[in-house]
């Protein structure tokens, strides 16, 4: 798995607000993707969120795990399968950039219960 390029035509789709380890959703520290031609770019303000990412839904060992300090981001391509962990004094927030054509309001996929 490589990390790759937003393509430079895309735009951002929507960005959160920033999150920290007392409002963070649940549903990011669990396995989790982007939809299909949505790509994740987690921006890090303060402290430190780990990225781990999987091979599939099922995958319980990640093959990829970027560490991104306060001042740095990461990107996650369309529908790849990851999860974060945050210090305590992380603060972040995400970005979701999808082509300039893209009218679809899904941007990303919870693991199924």
């Amino acid at each position: 798995m490589s990390h790759l390029r937003i393509p430079a035509n895309w735009k951002v789709k929507r960005s959160t607000p920033f999150f920290t380890k007392e409002n963070v959703p649940a549903a990011l520290l669990s396995h989790h993707n982007t939809a299909a031609g949505v790509f994740g770019q987690l921006v890090v303000m303060e402290g430190t969120v780990t990225y781990f990412g999987f091979a599939n839904e099922e995958a319980t060992e990640h093959e990829v795990k970027v560490v991104i300090n306060a001042g740095q981001f990461a990107t996650s391509p369309p529908q790849y399968w990851h999860r974060i962990e945050l210090s305590d004094d992380a603060q972040f927030n995400l970005n979701f950039w999808v082509a300039e054509d893209n009218d679809s309001d899904e941007l990303f996929h919870a693991k199924k219960a």
